[in-house]
C-alpha cells in the first residue's frame, strides 16, 4: 500500500505544472551559472598566470637586491564555479617586501564594481533561494489542500495509516524536488569535464559533499512545509506562514545574527588598525632619526683634536664599520615595525574571530546559515579565505626577506648601495644598476595554501549536524501534528 501511495503522489507531482516549472527554471539557472562560472574561472586562471609572469619580469629587471620587490597572488579554485563565497570579495594579490605588511588588495569586485552590485549567481545561491522557495510551493497545501479538495477522506477510506500517508507525501515530494536538482547539476558537472576544468580528486569529494548538503537543505524545507500544512486548516494560511518563515530564514535571521554579534563584540575597523600601525611606524622612524643623529655626533666627537688628514684617515678606517652599524639599526627599526604590525594584526584577528564565531552561532538559528556556511567551507571560499592566504604570505615574506638579505650580504649591498673595498682603489660605492643581472635561481617561490576535502568537511560537520537536527524536528512535528489532524 505504501508503494502505491508513493507512486500516486510522485505521478501527481511529475505531471503537475509546478514540477515542469521547477525543472525548467532550475535547469536553466544551474546550467547557465555553471557555464558562466567556468568562463569566469578560466579568466581568473589566465589573469593569475599573467600577473605571475609580470611579477617575475619586474624582479628580473631590478637593479640591485635592495630594490627587489615581489608579489604573491591568490590562486583561483574550480570550486568557485559552484560556490563563489568570498572569492570575489577578497583581494587577489599582496606585495611582498620588508617595508610593508602583507595585505590582500584588488578584489575582483573592486575592479568590476558592476558585478558587486548584482552579485554572482552560483549553484549555492540557486539552492538556497530558488529551490527552497519551490519546496514551499510543493508542500504548502500537501495536507490541508487535500482536506479542502475532499480527497483526504477518500484516501483514508482504504486501509491506510496516517504514518504511511505522510511518508508517501514526503517521499513523492522529495523525489519530485530532487530530480530538478540532480539532473541539472549532473549535466553541469559533465559541462565542467567537457570544457577542460582541472578538478582534483579532493575537489570531486567536495562537490559530492556539496550535493549531499543541498539535498539535506531541500529536505528541511519539505519538512517545514509538511509541518505547517499539518497544523493549519486552510492552504492560503499555510502559504502565508511559510512565506513569512522563508523570508525570515533566508533574508532576515542570518543578518540579525551578524548585526547582534557586531554590537555585543565590537572590533576595531581596518582604518583604526592602520592608524595605529602608521602611528607606531612614524614614531619608530623618528626615534631612529634621533638616535642616528646622536650616533653621528658621537662619531664627530671621536675625531675632535684631529687635523684634516687624520680625520679623513679615521673616516676611511671606520667607514665600513659605520655602514654596517647604520644598516643594522635600520633593519632593527624595520623588524620592530613588522613585529608591531603583526602583533596588532593578531590581536585584531583574535577579536574578529570571536565576533565571527558569535555571529555564526547566532545566525545558525536559521538552517539557511548552516547551509551557506557549510557550502563555503566545502568550496574553500569561506570566511577564512583571506586569513589563510595572508598567513601563508607572511610566512613566505619571511623566507623571501631572508633570501634577499642573504644576497645583499653576499653582494656587499647596504641600503640600496653596492659597497666594495679594494686594497688599491679603496672603498667604492656604486648606486647604479647591476648590468650582469641578479641570480634568481635560488629565490623561494610562493605556494598557495590548500584545504583538502577532509578538512572542508570537518569544518562543516556542525552545520551538517544542525541541518539533520532541523529535519528531524520538522518531521517529528509533522508526524505529531498529522496524527492529531482533524480531517473533517
Amino acid at each position: 500500500m505504501l508503494s502505491l501511495l508513493i507512486q500516486k503522489e510522485l505521478k501527481h507531482i511529475l505531471l503537475s505544472p509546478k514540477f515542469f516549472s521547477t525543472f525548467l527554471v532550475c535547469s536553466i539557472l544551474i546550467l547557465i551559472s555553471i557555464f558562466i562560472g567556468i568562463n569566469e574561472y578560466k579568466n581568473s586562471v589566465k589573469q593569475y598566470e599573467t600577473n605571475q609572469q609580470i611579477a617575475q619580469q619586474d624582479i628580473t629587471q631590478a637593479s640591485n637586491w635592495m630594490s627587489v620587490r615581489n608579489i604573491a597572488h591568490r590562486a583561483p579554485t574550480p570550486m568557485q564555479i559552484f560556490v563563489s563565497g568570498l572569492h570575489f570579495d577578497v583581494g587577489r594579490l599582496s606585495g611582498i617586501s620588508n617595508f610593508n605588511d602583507v595585505k590582500l588588495t584588488r578584489s575582483p569586485y573592486s575592479d568590476e564594481t558592476l558585478f558587486a552590485i548584482f552579485r554572482f549567481i552560483d549553484f549555492a545561491f540557486i539552492v538556497q533561494v530558488i529551490l527552497s522557495l519551490f519546496a514551499i510551493l510543493f508542500t504548502y497545501d500537501a495536507i490541508n489542500g487535500e482536506r479542502e479538495n475532499g480527497t483526504l477522506k477518500l484516501a483514508f477510506a482504504n486501509s491506510v495509516s496516517r504514518v504511511q500517508y505522510l511518508i508517501a507525501k514526503f517521499t513523492g515530494t522529495w523525489l519530485g524536488l530532487i530530480v530538478p536538482l540532480l539532473v541539472p547539476i549532473l549535466l553541469g558537472l559533465l559541462l565542467v569535464i567537457t570544457m577542460g576544468v582541472p578538478v582534483t580528486g579532493s575537489e570531486w569529494q567536495s562537490i559530492i559533499s556539496l550535493i549531499a548538503l543541498s539535498i539535506l537543505y531541500i529536505t528541511f524545507f519539505i519538512g517545514i512545509g509538511l509541518l505547517i500544512s499539518s497544523i493549519t486548516r486552510k492552504s492560503s494560511l499555510s502559504f502565508l506562514l511559510l512565506l513569512v518563515i522563508w523570508i525570515s530564514g533566508v533574508l532576515i535571521l542570518p543578518r540579525i545574527g551578524v548585526m547582534t554579534a557586531g554590537q555585543i563584540t565590537p572590533v576595531e575597523s581596518v582604518a583604526q588598525l592602520e592608524a595605529k600601525q602608521e602611528a607606531f611606524q612614524r614614531a619608530r622612524w623618528e626615534q631612529y632619526s634621533s638616535e642616528l643623529s646622536e650616533v653621528w655626533q658621537n662619531r664627530s666627537q671621536e675625531m675632535e683634536g684631529m687635523d684634516e688628514n687624520e680625520r679623513q684617515a679615521y673616516r676611511d678606517e671606520k667607514e665600513w664599520e659605520w655602514l654596517e652599524e647604520d644598516d643594522a639599526s635600520r633593519k632593527l627599526v624595520q623588524s620592530d615595525i613588522v613585529d608591531n604590525n603583526r602583533k596588532l594584526m593578531e590581536e585584531a584577528q583574535n577579536k574578529k574571530e570571536g565576533q565571527q564565531l558569535l555571529a555564526f552561532n547566532l545566525s545558525r538559528v536559521s538552517p539557511v546559515s548552516s547551509f551557506r556556511l557549510a557550502a563555503m567551507n566545502l568550496a574553500t571560499t569561506d570566511i577564512g579565505l583571506k586569513t589563510r592566504y595572508e598567513e601563508s604570505m607572511r610566512l613566505y615574506k619571511d623566507d623571501f626577506t631572508e633570501f634577499v638579505e642573504k644576497k645583499q650580504a653576499e653582494g656587499g649591498e647596504h641600503g640600496g648601495m653596492r659597497i666594495e673595498f679594494d686594497s688599491n682603489s679603496g672603498l667604492k660605492i656604486d648606486f647604479g644598476r647591476n648590468d650582469q643581472g641578479l641570480d634568481m635561481s635560488e629565490m623561494p617561490q610562493y605556494t598557495p595554501p590548500t584545504v583538502t576535502a577532509g578538512v572542508g568537511f570537518q569544518n562543516s560537520i556542525l552545520d551538517f549536524g544542525l541541518l539533520i537536527l532541523f529535519i528531524m524536528m520538522t518531521f517529528g512535528g509533522s508526524f505529531f501534528a498529522f496524527l492529531r489532524y482533524d480531517m473533517r
